[in-house]
């Protein structure tokens, strides 16, 4: 009896100290994930000038993926499932955020020939820099706006008239800013008309950006012919689930169906990938 008792005594004790050291491992991961969360998202947000608590975005993305995980498996039914489509969510505000910034990245660049045609026409009036960026930041919207007006800002606190521009660089990382950055860098180290030199920096980059609108419009049939090709076989896969539902759901229970679910998904998105490739024209 006594022998007995030992023996579950001990088994408890190794299943309390293994379940201690699979919680510690546990709490650790999930303490050095949100670190890592609300320090990328922290970065990431200040940088499109959304000024949102990281803490709270991280327990709205905890409370979206629990909601996405059990409204998954009540629909489905399929653990395995529903685990996917909460990593997949999990991904997600990292992605939404890349788009974000994309779209902030886009309309800066849209706004810059106008902004610099403007400081290039203000200067030709007699009008220096500083003044002429005080009226472009007052009168703009938007990245510019906000941009310029750090920009400003760093000159007026006396940071170095080089470094000021290296910081919108590295705050903006587009190749067409770059080219600006290095435009106004030369101009400060040889002399010359800075206002001439904005005034061809934006007629070149409104070109460029004339002849990048006409590709994407010749483009986007092809780019929706992607979309269609890689969301008919799942429309496919639905309807014939729901005429089907029995020869269907062997996809989802049994292991060959989920070998055959993985091939499925792999080969849409190297579908879409090479579609996607081909119809994307870098000028």
């Amino acid at each position: 009896m006594n022998g007995h008792l030992f023996i579950v005594v001990f088994v408890f004790l190794v299943a309390a100290f293994v379940f201690y050291l699979l919680f510690s491992y546990l709490f650790k991961a999930a303490n050095k994930y949100e670190n890592k969360f609300t320090s990328v998202a922290g970065q990431s947000l200040s940088e499109i000038f959304i000024f949102f608590d990281p803490k709270k975005l991280f327990a709205l993305n905890l409370l979206i993926i629990f909601v996405a995980f059990c409204i998954t498996y009540i629909v489905s039914g399929v653990l395995w499932l529903a685990a996917a489509v909460a990593v997949v969510v999990s991904l997600s505000p990292r992605k939404l955020l890349t788009y974000i910034k994309n779209k902030r990245e886009n309309r800066f660049l849209l706004d810059l020939p106008d902004a610099l045609m403007s400081i290039s026409s203000m200067m030709k009036a007699g009008t220096n820099l500083s003044v002429a960026l005080e009226v472009v930041v007052a009168e703009s919207r938007g990245p510019i706006t906000q941009e310029f007006g750090l920009f400003l800002k760093e000159l007026r606190m006396g940071v170095d008239y080089s470094q000021a521009l290296d910081n919108l660089a590295k705050r903006m990382p587009l190749q067409e800013l770059s080219l600006v950055v290095a435009g106004m860098k030369i101009n400060r180290e040889i002399g010359g008309s800075l206002a001439e030199v904005l005034y061809r920096l934006a007629d070149t980059l409104r070109r460029k950006i004339e002849m990048d609108g006409k590709i994407k419009s010749l483009t986007a049939q092809g780019k929706a012919q992607g979309w269609v090709m890689s969301l008919l076989p799942v429309f496919l896969t639905v309807v014939l689930y729901q005429m089907e539902p029995e020869a269907m759901g062997r996809l989802f229970t049994d292991p060959i169906g989920w070998v055959v679910c993985f091939l499925f998904c792999l080969f849409l998105y190297l579908g879409y990938f090479f579609i996607k490739k081909i119809v994307s024209i870098d000028v």
